[in-house]
Parts: structure tokens; sequence; C-alpha cells
């Protein structure tokens, strides 16, 4: 459990950095150049996977709290969700004017789509603690950009191919589920 929560803890330390100390990060930009910086940023964030990994697979699953056999359908739907949102981040879309930060909020629902099909202490630790991030994340974007200014309409034509290309990566999850966590979910 040590390196599951260590590589949350890292993980969340790493991000929020970025908006918590900005000088130190403008700072190394100027000194190492922009790539260089991505390379190190990088680093931490690939040994705080490592750490979740690990963690995860030392870590025999329990059973907390009850999970609900109406589980699996919900879970399926906040997955459908917080896959075409994060799809949706990196993509011209009007679902930007809807959630300012769809990424983050694709992190909570994906953890909360776990926290509920799951009834195991791991799961209780690495998605809790996921989900805990992306909320203080969003949280400390907000205060450091201020008043949100919604981007322009783009259309229903972009924003129905973000969605599409969303459930298809959501459909292609399913299928390698079983490969990526041990759990077929189809």
């Amino acid at each position: 459990m040590v390196f599951l929560v260590l590589g949350i803890v890292l993980w969340s330390v790493v991000h929020l950095s970025v908006r918590l100390t900005p000088g130190v990060r403008q700072a190394l930009i100027e000194r190492v150049g922009h790539f260089p910086y991505q390379g190190l940023f990088s680093l931490p964030l690939i040994l705080a996977l490592v750490g979740m990994v690990a963690g995860w697979k030392a870590v025999g699953p329990g059973e907390p709290y009850y999970v609900l056999e109406e589980a699996r359908l919900i879970s399926m739907v906040l997955m459908a969700l917080a896959a075409c949102l994060f799809i949706a981040s990196n993509a011209p879309t009007d679902i930007k004017r809807v959630v300012r930060h769809p990424q983050l909020v694709s992190v909570v629902l994906w953890s909360f789509a776990h926290l509920y099909s799951n009834g195991d202490a791991r799961s209780l630790v690495l998605f809790g603690g996921l989900a805990f991030w992306a909320m203080l994340e969003i949280f400390v974007i907000n205060r450091a950009e201020g008043d949100w200014k919604q981007p322009a309409p783009v259309g229903a034509l972009k924003t129905t191919v973000s969605v599409a290309i969303g459930l298809l990566v959501f459909a292609v999850l399913l299928f390698i589920h079983p490969w990526l966590a041990g759990v077929a979910l189809i």
C-alpha cells in the first residue's frame, strides 16, 4: 500500500507544482529549454505511475464496502462520458463551452466509475486518491486563472466527431481491459 500511496502523492505534487510554483517552472524552462524541461517533468510522473502499478499489484483485494448490482451499468456510462471528455480536452468541440476542464473531469468520472464498481481497499486508495487530486487540481487552476472565458463555438459537426472518437476509445478500452487490468468487462 505504501508504494500506491507514494505514487499518488508524487503524481499529485508534480502536477500541482506547475500552478503552485510557476516561477520555478519558468526558471527551469529558461535554463534547460522547453523540451528538456518536459523530459525532466515526465521522469517523476513515470516513477509515480510505476509506484502506483507496483503498489496496486502488491496489495491484495479486500472488501471495505458493498458494491451494488447496478454498479456495472452506472460505471459503464461514467466511463463512456469520461472517454468523451478526455478526447474533448484536446479536440475542437463545444463540450469545452460547458466543461472548463474536460480532462480533469474525465479523471474524476473515471475514478468514480471504478470506485463504484470495485469494493476493495486498493481501489479506494488509487481511484479515491486520483479523484481527490483531479478535484484539487481543478480548484488550483481555477484560482490561478481567475474567471472562466468560454471558448468560441466550433459547431455540432466537430463536437459530434469528438464524441464519436471518445465512444470509439471507450469501446477499445472495454475490449483491451482484460489485458490492461486483468478484468474482463464484456
